[in-house]
């Protein structure tokens, strides 16, 4: 088999960056090398030639994630109205505490997806750490209000969405998610958030 192109190796690198972020917000850091390469198609030995370590890739996937949601839902810009603001925080929420966002962890949001992990790793590279921070400060800032930074709103959202995962399946993970939006918007009418990302 021929050496592999300078560009297909950054391909290449770009692919296991992508399918480590969702795979890791889905099962959890603990995924193998080995797992991770066979879900690409390319070969365990292939890793080492692109990352030096797994730890090196966590940062990476960690960084890949938040900047994936970052581009799907900029953060408020100085000049918005009142009432855009308002408006993105609203979607923003019905958005985060949807069935869709439940069933999807892999492409859901860097705060929850990585939360156990990074929880317990508290000796985690400071990389991560500081990308995860900076992920939370900047969630919270969406949500906030005039009289409000947005924190305990942000706490509220993970942790409905933690519980809904954990007892999907069964009715009280809708009744979570219903409850959650309406503590945070004041809506009480059932309903699908749209479909996508948060």
């Amino acid at each position: 088999m021929g050496r592999v192109s300078r560009a297909q190796a950054q391909e290449n690198r770009q692919r296991v960056v992508a399918t480590a972020s969702r795979m890791f917000r889905e099962e959890g850091t603990a995924v193998s090398v080995a797992d991770l390469m066979k879900a690409i198609g390319l070969t365990h030995g292939g890793f080492y030639k692109q990352f030096a370590s797994k730890d090196d890739l966590v940062d990476e996937a960690i960084a890949h994630a938040f900047a994936g949601q970052e581009a799907h839902s900029a953060a408020a810009g100085p000049d918005e109205a009142p009432q855009e603001h308002e408006a993105a925080r609203q979607k923003m929420i019905e958005d985060y505490l949807s069935p869709w966002h439940r069933d999807h962890p892999g492409d859901g949001c860097p705060v929850s997806g990585f939360a156990a992990d990074l929880g317990r790793e508290p000796g985690r590279a400071a990389r991560s750490r500081d990308l995860y921070i900076d992920g939370i400060r900047n969630r919270a800032a969406r949500l906030a209000t005039s009289d409000d930074d947005g924190m305990a709103q942000l706490c509220t959202l993970v942790g409905a969405l933690a519980l809904a995962r954990a007892t999907r399946g069964n009715p009280i993970s809708e009744e979570l998610l219903h409850a959650a939006r309406t503590a945070l918007t004041g809506d009480t009418t059932e309903g699908s958030a749209p479909q996508g990302g948060n």
